[in-house]
């Protein structure tokens, strides 16, 4: 059997219990046996008094499956968290903290936003690869007014009343592969120059539409396409499509964003869209991460980005 389930009849006959869960996450997480997080022992025994818990023969540590990852300290059983992951990561729209808790049956929906959080942090994998060779570049907005914004928003650039976005796709063989989407401060060279230099690599050639704070970023090699009374999309079709369809998605799926933990949101489209020809393998790909994420809180993660 490959290593996620290819259907939902699969994933219910593969995961039918916290057992099943237990044996999957321990598999993941120390494929060559376990592995002591404390002192590095390989030597171990299973307790039966704690479930999926091993102590550590040299330090005598007890190390649960889901200690030091995303699902750390959660009172949420096993198979909930598997069940999220596998809605979140295989529906082609995703799926809201509401409709999970009515999905899963949740007590309340704090739990459900709490559990969603989680799972979007475990969507950016840490140290992935940047974009390479040919990438479109280019900005966006997203109406997203707050209290202290202007009804019509602030005009042109300003960025009061909306959501300022870059984003980068990569184009190969004149076709779109890897995305990625940021919540940027600012459209001037600053904001623009850290964009390019986390997410792309270097010698990748950033094709823009001209726009003037493009030039100059280090080690990336600019295009500019100046658009004048050309329709941008003409230049830059499939970044100009992925925006498209990511202001289609946030509307549908969530009826429009806050700025509180947009970022959190713009990473679950882009894990999404980089998964597209295979949304199932998804699923191990967000658990795996899930793994090697470290704990986060409640607090922690409505502090201080909510506030923002």
């Amino acid at each position: 059997m490959s290593d996620y389930p290819h259907s939902l009849l699969e994933f219910q006959q593969r995961f039918p219990d916290e057992r099943a869960c237990a044996d999957y996450l321990i598999k993941t997480r120390w494929p060559d046996g376990f592995v002591c997080p404390a002192c590095g022992s390989v030597k171990a025994w299973a307790l039966e008094t704690k479930a999926f818990t091993f102590e550590c023969a040299g330090c005598h540590k007890q190390t649960s499956v889901t200690a030091g990852t995303i699902m750390h300290g959660s009172k949420l059983s096993l198979t909930v968290w598997f069940w999220a992951a596998y809605l979140m990561s295989s529906h082609s729209n995703g799926i809201s903290a509401l409709q999970l808790q009515k999905q899963l049956g949740l007590g309340s929906y704090k739990s459900a936003w709490f559990l969603v959080a989680k799972l979007r942090l475990a969507m950016v994998a840490p140290g992935r690869s940047p974009l390479k060779g040919l990438v479109e570049a280019d900005e966006t907005i997203f109406p997203c007014r707050g209290k202290d914004d202007p009804v019509a928003g602030g005009g042109g650039r300003s960025a009061q009343g909306k959501l300022l976005i870059a984003g980068a796709v990569e184009v190969r063989d004149g076709k779109p592969g890897r995305i990625r989407l940021i919540e940027i401060k600012d459209f001037s060279a600053t904001s623009l120059h850290a964009f390019l230099a986390d997410n792309l690599a270097k010698d990748a050639t950033a094709k823009t539409d001209g726009w003037a704070a493009y030039p100059g970023a280090k080690d990336v090699k600019h295009e500019p396409h100046v658009v004048g009374p050309m329709a941008a999309d003409i230049v830059l079709p499939w970044i100009h499509r992925v925006f498209a369809n990511f202001k289609t998605w946030a509307l549908g799926v969530y009826h429009g964003l806050r700025r509180a933990h947009i970022q959190t949101y713009l990473n679950e489209f882009v894990f999404r869209f980089n998964r597209r020809s295979n949304r199932h393998a998804g699923f191990a790909t967000l658990l795996a991460i899930g793994l090697d994420h470290e704990p986060v809180t409640y607090n922690m993660l409505i502090t201080p980005e909510a506030q923002a």
